[in-house]
């Protein structure tokens, strides 16, 4: 038996425009993290020198021996800029930088009087020398490499400070028989590590990665079954395009609606030890719900104009394109991948994260601008969309068939 051509012809056009398809998607998405990790350089931590002594010093020694492109970058300002510890908490709670580390002050003096007296050896802890700042739920795999670098920071310290320091210290030492300034000898410097944004639950690396396809999968499935029921029940030429489009658009309010209670109910219900609060809940519910109709409208006009055979196309691209904008931060990513600014899944991820962390992600001023004005032009799209699904069926219903005895004298004359 001799296959058609024209099938043989659509199976192949079928065959290369998926791989082809699924080849560019998944490179854009795998672009997201390529050589990620030699751009730590550009992501920045703050350090302020309190101490104004030889641990501040062997800060800045510690992180010349460290410093390259897979090492966060250390920028330094003065104490007059940052005049207290509470300035540079802030300057990390307020997204300028990606986490902090400072020298507190009198951190050398307090050790010098430590290997000089027993008492004030028992006294002494060396993790007051430092103190370093993280927000773990800012991207929570990229914020731990953060917290891994700053405590091998310290740890580098520690050792810059043995090298350059620990002679001078140990002359200075009234007894290093002494257990206690034995051990501060053996150990003079450490850290204090402050989480300003905990989020120890394990499904917190879901939140910007799969939780971004659920804002988009649903509306999808749910339009294929409303397409298709409106078809069969004849809704397009039954109701009129005002009737059609108020009926479409209350029932994308309600799916939608319901839709975020669902997301936001499991996402509370795993989320284990993670200290939120029910208007936190409010919140996630109200801002998943904006995103989601977002979708739903943007979606329905995309439907409308698609044909079926290629909506998969749409829909993988739309997916990817939105998971790669908030799969990552920007920093480590080639520059091209900021355009993820104008998609809504990037800017949902940054108005949960500020709802999560009680302010600690103050980029609203850009995130909900962005998502209600995409919200506006989905809604136009939507009515275009509308519009031209009743014209179509219009189009196609058969003209009215008139009785000739009535519509057309010579027909009346013959009948006579």
């Amino acid at each position: 038996m001799q296959l058609p051509r024209p099938f043989l012809i659509g199976v192949g056009g079928a065959f290369l425009s998926l791989q082809l398809i699924f080849l560019a998607n998944m490179c854009y998405l795998y672009g997201t993290a390529f050589h990620d990790s030699a751009r730590y350089s550009a992501m920045h931590v703050l350090y302020v020198d309190y101490d104004q002594g030889p641990i501040g010093e062997s800060v800045v020694g510690a992180y010349n021996l460290l410093q390259g492109p897979s090492i966060v970058t250390l920028e330094q300002h003065s104490a007059s800029e940052y005049p207290t510890e509470h300035d540079v908490q802030q300057a990390v709670r307020k997204g300028q930088y990606w986490g902090a580390i400072y020298a507190r002050a009198n951190a050398s003096m307090h050790l010098a009087a430590a290997v000089t007296s027993s008492d004030a050896a028992q006294a002494y802890n060396r993790s007051q020398a430092l103190q370093y700042y993280w927000k773990g739920a800012r991207y929570a795999s990229y914020a731990t490499g953060v917290y891994s670098q700053l405590a091998e920071l310290v740890e580098t310290t520690a050792a810059v400070y043995a090298q350059t320091h620990g002679t001078t210290l140990l002359s200075i030492a009234s007894n290093i028989t002494d257990p206690a300034i034995a051990a501060t000898l053996l150990l003079p410097v450490g850290g204090t590590a402050t989480d300003l944004a905990p989020m120890g639950q394990g499904v917190r690396f879901y939140y910007n990665t799969v939780s971004m396809v659920m804002t988009i999968l649903p509306q999808f499935f749910f339009l294929m079954a409303l397409n298709g029921l409106s078809t069969q029940w004849n809704l397009f030429s039954r109701l009129s395009p005002r009737q059609n489009l108020l009926l479409r658009l209350a029932i994308s309010l309600i799916y939608t609606f319901i839709a975020a209670l669902v997301m936001s109910g499991y996402i509370w219900a795993f989320r284990e030890t993670w200290s939120v609060t029910g208007s936190q809940f409010a919140l996630t519910w109200m801002a998943i719900w904006l995103a989601m109709h977002l979708h739903f409208l943007f979606i329905d006009f995309a439907t409308a104009f698609i044909p079926p055979q290629f909506l998969p196309f749409f829909m993988l691209t739309w997916i990817i394109l939105n998971v790669s904008s908030s799969i990552s931060p920007f920093e480590l990513s080639a520059g091209f991948y900021r355009v993820g600014y104008a998609l809504p899944a990037h800017e949902l991820y940054e108005v949960l994260l500020q709802i999560w962390t009680n302010g600690c992600n103050p980029f609203l001023y850009r995130a909900l601008p962005i998502l209600w004005s995409e919200w506006l032009v989905a809604l136009g799209l939507f009515f275009v969309g509308m519009r031209h699904r009743c014209r179509v069926v219009s189009a196609s219903l058969p003209s009215p068939v008139t009785s000739p005895g009535f519509s057309d004298k010579n027909s009346m004359v013959s009948l006579r």
